[in-house]
């Protein structure tokens, strides 16, 4: 039998690594929420308060500690690399997506996360956190506005409480990386925001997508999208088809609008076609990228994460914008953050 791998990083470092793990292998989120929240109990307690506990096997004592998060932590206080840990680098910590490498090497950030002040699964710093370990120098976080209830979309009230929260964040990161304020706000149906026009001049960025009535008729469909591309805060279009092609909430067909006119918008307007990188949203189908790509969108490969493990599916959307041969500078999050928040910033009208 071989020797256990070496561990240095410690029992909360090997929690985290695998609940970053099973997110990115896209498994079951109760896992995910074991090995984080065994995270979360370890994280204020004394080294050596742990290692006494994992000795004397009363680890379980602990809320939030059961057996198999106490086993990873007993292996971790003993140098020794978790063997779940083992287990998941070598079915998850691979490459996600063949192709796409040369453009991610030159992705800054991403333009769509949320945290679980909407429907997110994980605190607004762990998401900061993991973005600056994965080497972004920028991760916007935007939560879902109010009429989403269904993903606890924020009021201006708590968005603005949200805003406070973004400072304090960055303020302990002290400069190594930025965490940019910004939001998903839905696309109301005449193609308004929804969000007040006092707390979009607030953010650094703002994502409008659709969430509702995604059968809408295709000229109504048309008109909403475009007003809400017109309206000087719109930075990114989001998901424009609002399709499912798998996963867990099942398919659902793209919704129908006169693509050309859509992104014509975009151009005129400034605002980036969203390359959504989620496996199971592909949006825009290929035949909609090529077409943005050829009317002269800008673009922004966003991972729309929704947990920790999730903001590497940005892979997934750089291959894709590899493949269809859309050039770097014309995407938006390849851009230093000085670059970004010129471009990002409201257009005359606001």
């Amino acid at each position: 039998m071989s020797a256990p791998e070496p561990w240095t990083g410690g029992p909360v470092a090997a929690l985290r690594r695998i609940g970053f793990l099973l997110e990115r292998g896209r498994e079951d989120t109760f896992k995910v929420k074991a090995f984080r929240s065994a995270a979360a109990t370890l994280l204020p307690l004394p080294a050596d308060e742990v290692a006494a506990m994992a000795a004397a096997g009363t680890l379980t004592t602990l809320s939030g500690v059961g057996p198999a998060s106490a086993k990873v932590i007993e292996q971790a206080v003993r140098g020794e690399k978790p063997d779940r840990l083992v287990d998941l680098e070598e079915r998850h910590g691979g490459p996600l997506v063949d192709g796409g490498d040369a453009l991610m090497a030159q992705i800054r950030g991403d333009l769509h996360s949320h945290s679980d002040w909407s429907d997110g699964g994980s605190p607004i710093e762990e998401m900061a956190i993991t973005a600056m370990e994965l080497g972004r120098e920028y991760q916007v976080l935007t939560d879902h506005s109010p009429r989403l209830r269904i993903a606890n979309g924020l009021s201006a009230e708590r968005l603005a409480r949200q805003l406070d929260v973004v400072d304090a964040v960055n303020a302990h990161l002290a400069g190594s990386f930025t965490l940019l304020k910004g939001i998903e706000v839905d696309i109301l149906d005449n193609g308004a925001l929804d969000q007040t026009d006092e707390m979009l001049a607030r953010l650094d960025v703002r994502v409008a997508s659709v969430h509702s009535k995604l059968a809408m008729d295709r000229d109504a469909m048309t008109r909403r999208m475009v007003n809400a591309v017109r309206n000087p805060f719109t930075n990114v279009l989001g998901h424009c088809t609002g399709r499912l092609v798998t996963g867990g909430r099942g398919t659902r067909p793209q919704s129908e609008f006169d693509a050309r006119a859509v992104f014509e918008a975009c151009v005129e307007n400034g605002v980036a076609v969203e390359i959504n990188a989620r496996p199971e949203r592909r949006d825009p189908p290929t035949k909609l990228l090529e077409l943005a790509r050829d009317i002269g969108c800008v673009f922004s490969i966003d991972s729309d994460a929704h947990a920790p493990g999730q903001l590497d599916f940005l892979a997934y959307g750089a291959a894709r914008a590899e493949a269809a041969g859309v050039d770097p500078d014309r995407i938006v999050t390849t851009w230093p953050v000085e670059r970004l928040l010129e471009w990002a910033a409201p257009r005359s009208g606001a």
